[in-house]
């Protein structure tokens, strides 16, 4: 089936979810812009193109939380709120966008695409004079770029059309077809290994980030892709046969190494007493654009400075907005105790309300935040926290019901779980000084923890793996992490099925708000188990006398497999429905 070239420019447009004119998505010169044979002859045109090129990715931020089993929302009964639509599960393929506060990403990645596919088309024929070094360099971060898009795509929708050219003027969009999840992972893994392909250094595709590159594909950058990408492809959702494990743990193992043999390393510089409470809580708020100066832990990083202080704040913080996406006793029972034991065995009741307690850990239901894991001092303000650090009269949250920081049922500007966020929050923030943190959308310690997912299953827990010039154990792997945050090793021996539990466990709490929580529980296919609901804490206080209950919050609506995807755009879907006649809808989304 063909389509004038009217019509075949419109409907290319709206497959990539651009909202551009059809001259403007063929690249026709009109009304006096330049054409693509003038953007590549001219060499700072190049450039801005390669720029152009950047900036489509969802930035990551905290109030995904709220849409996972680690925080409830203080919006959560507001009118109109897009929380209380969400654990209500008044969500469908038309108000998902708005009401997920991910937007619909499907249209800007496509955009981003189509941008990386004209470069690539263009750049071999290009008259502009620029050295062979500086367009191996661009055409590396492209490649890396259309991989990173088309990552940010299958997991949040699955299976998506591949696209490695621009559209042409005689393309049959009868014959576009979803590719599946492991094609789509086998094309991210070629863009990836193409730009590895080309030469390191600062004129090639570097490892080291220079002035003035804040934030543009690196070499570490690439392997974190292929790392998240072929983890996900070989998840209990995804996986097909097309991936072995241990095919996935060659490719971890490759990445890992690399990054660590060139200078990659988790963030431990120890701060001063008055600034964080660990290595691992500095690291949430310190500077991440320093050229790899102090912080050799991020690969990525492509959001911006949050603030906290204002919308996940404390009510005792002058000009805070609201609490926002607040902590839930179900993340807190999941910190482990300071030496090394889980607090809690799981639940007698089936409201997740009376505790099973590990009496060889030292848990003490009556004071029970002292002698956690450091990972929890310096992630959740609970009742008692200490939130001006090294001063004489630090004040003291009060979470407790009359406390100055109560909780409340109601209040938006308070907790509804008993607890507030502190990742990522440095404590003098406030209206006059913004000192808060970003989540980075790759960092080290993630590679460290998806080396170790596919090792453990591929190799078990204790048998070393090895790439160039690396060797490690999955558990191994887990201990790096765990070392950096002051935590025990975890033992030798211990089964698949103990190892995956510890682990995953691991990965919730190192990995905490920096939104792959979301991701994590719907690729191993256990969302039904994790969000059907959540469970706080209500400290009341008599004299000096502390009780605490805890209280379960209303069911979530999450049992339907629908909820493991999102949907695409509707107006997406009925435009290929017209074209293509196969219905694009992902499961369960159909209206």
């Amino acid at each position: 089936m063909k389509f004038s070239k009217y019509k075949m420019c419109c409907y290319a447009a709206l497959l990539a979810g651009m909202l551009v004119s059809c001259n403007e998505a063929m690249e026709l010169p009109s009304d006096g812009r330049i054409s693509m044979k003038d953007v590549f002859s001219d060499y700072n045109r190049i450039r801005g193109w390669v720029s152009s090129c950047y900036g489509y990715v969802p930035a990551p931020y905290m109030d995904r939380a709220s849409f996972t089993d680690e925080a409830q929302d203080s919006d959560d009964n507001t009118a109109g709120s897009d929380y209380a639509a969400w654990y209500g599960g008044n969500v469908t393929a038309f108000n998902y966008a708005q009401i997920s506060q991910d937007g619909s990403p499907w249209s800007g990645l496509y955009a981003g695409i189509r941008k990386c596919n004209i470069f690539l088309a263009e750049i071999p024929t290009a008259t502009a004079y620029a050295t062979e070094a500086e367009k191996k360099s661009w055409t590396a971060q492209v490649h890396a770029l259309r991989a990173l898009y088309y990552l940010q795509l299958i997991k949040r929708y699955g299976g998506v059309p591949v696209f490695d050219k621009p559209f042409e003027l005689n393309t049959d969009f009868a014959a576009v077809k979803r590719a599946t999840f492991s094609e789509v992972v086998k094309f991210i893994l070629e863009d990836c290994d193409k730009a590895l392909s080309f030469e390191s250094g600062r004129d090639g595709f570097s490892w080291d980030v220079y002035e003035n590159q804040f934030g543009i594909m690196t070499r570490a950058a690439a392997y974190a892709i292929k790392s998240e990408a072929i983890t996900y492809a070989v998840s209990p959702l995804w996986s097909d046969g097309t991936f072995t494990m241990e095919q996935a743990t060659q490719i971890n193992a490759e990445a890992l190494g690399q990054c660590l043999a060139n200078d990659y390393r988790l963030f431990a510089i120890e701060p001063a007493a008055n600034a964080a409470h660990n290595a691992y809580g500095l690291y949430f708020f310190t500077n991440s654009n320093d050229q790899r100066t102090n912080d050799k832990e991020t690969i990525l990083q492509v959001g911006s400075q949050m603030r906290v202080w204002q919308w996940a704040g404390l009510p005792s913080n002058t000009g805070m907005n609201r609490a926002g996406p607040t902590p839930t006793q179900d993340l807190v029972d999941a910190y482990e105790m300071a030496n090394g034991q889980p607090p809690i065995l799981g639940y007698s009741d089936a409201n997740r309300t009376v505790p099973i307690v590990n009496t060889a850990s030292g848990y003490d239901e009556k004071d029970p935040y002292t002698g956690r894991d450091p990972r929890f001092y310096a992630s959740i303000y609970y009742n008692g926290s200490v939130r001006f650090l090294n001063q004489p009269n630090g004040q003291k949250v009060e979470t407790f019901v009359g406390g100055r920081e109560e909780i409340s049922s109601s209040n938006p500007k308070n907790t509804r779980t008993g607890y507030y966020l502190r990742k990522f929050n440095n404590w003098q923030s406030g209206q006059n000084n913004e000192g808060d943190g970003a989540i980075r959308l790759f960092r080290l310690a993630e590679l460290y923890l998806n080396f170790a997912e596919t090792a453990y299953q591929s190799a078990g827990p204790d048998i070393a793996v090895s790439a160039t010039g690396f060797s490690m154990t999955a558990r191994q792997a887990v201990n790096a992490v765990r070392a950096r945050a002051k935590m025990p090793a975890l033992p030798a021996g211990l089964s698949k099925e103990a190892f995956e539990k510890r682990y995953r466990n691991e990965r919730r709490i190192e990995l905490a708000f920096e939104t792959h929580r979301y991701f994590d529980v719907r690729r191993w296919k256990i969302l039904n188990q994790t969000d059907e609901f959540v469970t706080g804490m209500r400290i009341t206080k008599q004299g000096n006398n502390l009780t605490y209950t805890r209280f379960k919050f209303a069911n979530r609506d999450c049992s339907s497999d629908r909820f493991l995807l999102y949907p695409i755009d509707p107006l997406e879907v009925n435009k290929m429905l017209s074209l293509t006649g196969a219905n694009w809808q992902n499961p369960g989304w159909i209206e």
